[in-house]
């Protein structure tokens, strides 16, 4: 069958060369990026469970998780938590299997702890959280739907719903994703005193771009407020060292904004790393999209993509497949200088037959538009071809979801 694939050109200016840019990443230790990782977590568990007890990866989705924040007395030199934050985990999953339970609950259970350990180093998880599984059986409609494509080895779409990608990344983006790396593999193992918690604002007006960061302080690593100012200085200088090394642009870099050192209750020091120890919520999906980035001038589907099945989820698969075809499109065709890929599917049609593949692209001047659009449809179509690919490397951790 043909696919519906349609590429166009679009006469607009690139985000790039805009006057005026926003963009956002929620760092790992943020309450909501908390919530999608146990929820991608306990998905990932259960997918590898379902394969080893039943063959096949049977119908789940833990997409509807939440973290309630605890209480906490953050003191240089070390506080306590006094009311422990409390995960629920919620969603649906199968439970028995040819006459087989499968102890779906413990697996969850078991996988969101050890997330949270992996993720929190200073969250005593004998007293500082309750992690809570709730999680029922599907819908027997969706059941359905899921089993036709066990059985016809052919996923068929859960549900009428898009997914959308865009590259190549701008400046800006390219930059807090680089930082955010940057703060969570080389500089927190050297300098422990950061938590986990970290919010990147970035601000790009013409040539200078700011970024505005919450970074928390562990505060067992603080003896008094000069400890804390010169941790905040150093992650500022760091920072700014990190930016100015990938873009020719102008950076300015604020840390913790908020604070106010004549307060010890006022600057932003932890027991934990992360603000869930002391009043701020998380929810599955709020936060960072497909690509680890919120961006308001791009276009974004709301989906979370984080703990919805692999299998034939169209919340998470057509989101990361959008973005890396998209990516791959900006790498491998010349003259792209912005593209955005859109995928839509109806219920019960097979994954690989989505009801439109849309791509939209700015091309560069004198550039071969026709070349362009034949170029981006051949990888579309690959794309959508392989497109179980993506549930194998979801399963492995291969790929990002948040």
């Amino acid at each position: 069958m043909v696919r519906n694939i349609a590429v166009e050109t679009l006469s607009e200016t690139p985000l790039n060369r805009q006057k005026l840019e926003l963009a956002e990443r929620k760092c790992i230790g943020h309450p909501d990026s908390l919530a999608d990782g146990i929820a991608e977590a306990v998905s990932q568990a259960l997918s590898r469970a379902y394969l080893d007890e039943c063959g096949a990866v049977l119908h789940h989705n833990t997409d509807q998780g939440e973290i309630v924040a605890g209480e906490s007395l953050p003191k240089f030199g070390g506080g306590v938590v006094t009311r422990p934050m409390y995960v629920l985990l919620t969603g649906r999953a199968t439970k028995t299997f040819d006459g087989t339970t499968i102890p779906t609950d413990a697996i969850a259970l078991e996988a969101a702890r050890n997330y949270l350990a992996d993720t929190l180093e200073y969250l005593n998880m004998n007293k500082d959280v309750i992690v809570d599984c709730r999680m029922g059986t599907g819908s027997s409609d969706l059941r359905d739907v899921f089993r036709a494509c066990e059985e016809k080895h052919l996923p068929y779409a859960n549900d009428t719903s898009f997914g959308v990608g865009h590259a190549p990344f701008s400046d800006l983006e390219n930059v807090i994703l680089a930082v955010s790396e940057h703060l969570d593999g080389v500089y927190r193992p050297k300098n422990p005193v950061i938590g986990t918690d970290i919010k990147i604002m970035g601000l790009r007006q013409e040539d200078e771009m700011n970024l505005t960061l919450c970074v928390p302080m562990v505060d067992r690593f603080c003896a008094d407020m000069n400890d804390y100012k010169e941790a905040v200085t150093r992650v500022g200088e760091e920072v700014h060292r990190v930016a100015s090394g990938i873009t020719d642009r102008r950076v300015t870099v604020d840390i913790n904004t908020g604070d106010n050192y004549e307060k010890e209750d006022a600057i932003f020091l932890t027991v934990t790393g992360t603000s869930a120890e002391m009043g701020d919520d998380g929810s599955v999906g709020r936060g960072n999209r497909a690509n680890g980035l919120i961006t308001p001038h791009r276009p974004m589907s709301m989906e979370a993509t984080s703990g919805k099945n692999p299998i034939n989820h169209i919340g998470k698969i057509y989101n990361l497949l959008s973005t890396e075809m998209a990516q791959q499109c900006a790498k491998e065709i010349d003259g792209i200088e912005d593209l955005y890929i859109r995928l839509l599917s109806q219920i019960g049609r097979p994954i690989d037959q989505p009801l439109i593949a849309g791509a939209q692209f700015v091309a560069a001047k004198g550039a071969d538009e026709a070349a362009i659009s034949r170029g981006i449809e051949e990888i579309i179509d690959a794309g959508l071809e392989n497109i179980t690919s993506v549930t194998e490397r979801v399963i492995r951790g291969e790929m990002k979801t948040f």
